[in-house]
């Protein structure tokens, strides 16, 4: 007959202190995502999965994460999460279960004048909570841009100094009729980031098209709080979008120190 193994986990614990969180992190796995342009995408992520755990239980039983997580990985969506969220809570009896996944996503730019090809890689995260009261899921990315300083422009006899910078973007959709929170792709995010920049970075660029992005950004100077307020009025115009937060900043080239700015909506 098998042994039978004793259960630590499930021993009584008397120090009356409930923990919010429990569970795994850093852990590296290899998920699919979807692709606007090829359907899905291969990438790996760096996950963190918790569940909240009862002040009347020693611990929790941390082989269930990657049980469940090997369910999954084969789509990893704001569309998917709810599910993964919930076995996370049945596996592991939990009232509360807690989901982030951040990994590189890759698309394939073409440089503006050249058309030379590469791919491009952005930073995105998956955050998911789900309780018996409620549950909240976001998508975010951040992406690379280029800004150029209106007032460097304005007062310099030729030139303008310029920058690279990140626009972090958080979203919440809203929820279709059947309960499921709405697709945003992720190359809609990077898109309006690109958008309210001075210019787009790209990861080949020949002469011509370095020539071209150099004078783009020039006739397209912003400020890091133009650019924040630039990205939110184009998330406010999006009726998916139930609420965001923006957050700007500038890697300064003339300065020792960066430039930030941030603003969060919600509908």
């Amino acid at each position: 007959m098998p042994q039978t193994l004793p259960d630590i986990q499930n021993t009584l614990d008397t120090r009356g202190v409930a923990l919010e969180q429990v569970g795994v992190s850093d852990i590296k796995y290899p998920i699919t995502v979807l692709d606007r342009a090829q359907g899905k995408q291969h990438t790996i992520a760096s996950l963190a999965m918790s569940v909240s755990l009862p002040h009347q239980f020693k611990g929790t039983h941390m082989s269930r994460f990657i049980e469940v997580l090997s369910r999954y990985r084969d789509e990893f969506t704001i569309q998917t999460l709810p599910n993964v969220l919930d076995e996370m809570r049945t596996r592991l009896e939990a009232e509360a279960a807690r989901i982030e996944v951040r990994f590189p996503y890759f698309v394939e730019r073409s440089a503006p004048v050249s058309g030379m090809k590469a791919l491009m890689d952005y930073q995105c995260t998956f955050i998911g909570d789900s309780s018996t009261d409620s549950d909240n899921f976001i998508l975010g990315v951040t992406v690379p841009v280029a800004s150029l300083c209106p007032c460097s422009k304005e007062i310099s006899d030729y030139g303008a100094h310029n920058q690279r910078g990140d626009v972090a973007i958080q979203v919440r959709t809203t929820r279709d009729a059947a309960g499921e929170s709405q697709l945003l792709w992720i190359e809609e995010l990077i898109e309006i980031a690109e958008n309210a920049a001075s210019a787009p970075l790209y990861p080949l660029l020949k002469r011509p098209d370095e020539r071209y992005v150099t004078m783009q950004a020039y006739e397209n100077p912003a400020f890091v709080e133009d650019i924040t307020r630039d990205v939110a009025v184009q998330l406010r115009e999006d009726p998916r979008v139930e609420w965001f937060s923006v957050q700007v900043t500038n890697f300064e080239s003339i300065h020792n120190h960066n430039a930030f700015a941030s603003t969060s909506w919600h509908r």
